[in-house]
């Protein structure tokens, strides 16, 4: 692995808000010793999409190469061919690493096992809670960035017809699907939002078919929460050469790369930075185990702009919908029951400054 590649994350530390378990787990002195003496190994255990999934994987490998640069950590990766692969990655991770990070709701089982196998090792799981005792389980508050992205969509549309994209509907997937509904919603009643499930989130060719579809069909703005699956909507996008016609929303990360001039905004999502903390708190001998639950207000998540695509008066609507959030008085929701009893707030006041976010996102604006 490449540790000298350098993408730059923010050391901010999470804000204490957003510990939804309070459990602090300090690193034993004999560990602490061992910690100042040699390298500390990380050991990144990817899910079945892999590295080059341009999203989820690669945002957590962002994140532990940088480590790697700054920290000084021995970063490694090891790829899930399949699921079964999951039990014996963690298990090899935990033999040669002071901190194993599964990477994705998918390993819960198997983290949460090996976990049990491993007392002495500190396990980090991304999108997903485990019970076991040395596991520090990272959430992110897609709904939240999802309602934003929903906001500038639904003002955007002039279709009104939406598409979303999703790989399978696993908990951080419907959070962000029902957030963007509840979004278009808010400020357009008339829009349609037409939700498809593709139950890969590896599929690529799969992806750029289905949104592809969707185009034809009349959307004019794609929302893909589908991993390597959701990248095809880039390339749709491409192929119909439609400029500034057609968009697609970026999940958890910009894939503008993909289809230069698509990419309408982004629903950021700081995996990176949660893959960092957690490898500077056991080099720091402060490693802490429960639930960390990431919003905005947590500098988590947050909506970025992208100069001369979304209108200045969307992003500053979006910004108004944000400070509400913060503030809590808008909670987007969570589920189907949630959404189904959501009440569309009243359009919050605008402010002056359209782009500029309320709450700095050190996941979302990293520094080199």
């Amino acid at each position: 692995m490449d540790s000298k590649h350098r993408t730059g994350i923010s050391r901010r530390t999470i804000v204490k808000a957003g510990l939804a378990a309070p459990a602090v787990a300090l690193l034993p002195a004999v560990a602490r010793r061992a910690a100042a003496q040699d390298s500390v190994v990380v050991t990144m255990v990817t899910d079945t999409a892999g590295l080059g999934d341009q999203n989820f994987n690669d945002l957590a490998n962002r994140g532990g190469t940088q480590a790697a640069t700054e920290l000084g950590v021995d970063f490694r990766v090891i790829e899930s061919v399949d699921q079964a692969a999951y039990v014996p990655n963690l298990t090899q991770g935990a033999q040669d690493s002071q901190l194993v990070v599964g990477v994705g709701f998918l390993l819960t089982d198997a983290i949460t096992e090996v976990a049990a196998q491993f007392p002495d090792a500190f396990f980090q799981l991304i999108d997903s809670v485990s019970d076991a005792g040395n596991v520090q389980s990272v959430l992110f508050k897609e709904e939240q960035i999802g309602y934003l992205a929903g906001i500038v969509a639904g003002e955007t549309t002039k279709s009104n017809k939406l598409g979303v994209i999703g790989g399978q509907r696993i908990p951080p997937v419907i959070r962000y699907e029902v957030g963007f509904v509840a979004g278009v919603r808010s400020v357009n009643p008339e829009a349609e939002v037409n939700i498809v499930y593709t139950d890969t989130f590896g599929d690529q060719a799969l992806g750029k078919q289905t949104v592809a579809a969707q185009f034809n069909d009349g959307a004019d703005i794609i929302f893909p929460i589908a991993g390597f699956t959701g990248t095809g909507a880039y390339l749709a996008a491409a192929e119909l050469n439609r400029p500034g016609e057609i968009w697609v929303v970026g999940v958890d990360t910009s894939q503008d790369h993909l289809a230069p001039g698509y990419e309408l905004c982004v629903a950021q999502k700081g995996v990176d930075f949660a893959v960092y903390n957690a490898a500077k708190e056991v080099v720091d001998g402060a490693f802490q185990t429960g639930i960390l639950n990431l919003g905005l207000a947590e500098g988590g998540v947050s909506l970025q702009a992208i100069e001369g695509r979304a209108s200045d008066e969307s992003i500053a609507l979006a910004r108004a919908y944000e400070r509400e959030i913060i503030a809590g008085t808008i909670v987007p929701p969570v589920d189907d029951d949630t959404l189904a009893a959501f009440v569309v707030p009243a359009t919050p006041e605008v402010s002056a400054s359209p782009v500029a976010s309320p709450a700095a996102s050190p996941a979302a604006t990293p520094t080199a």
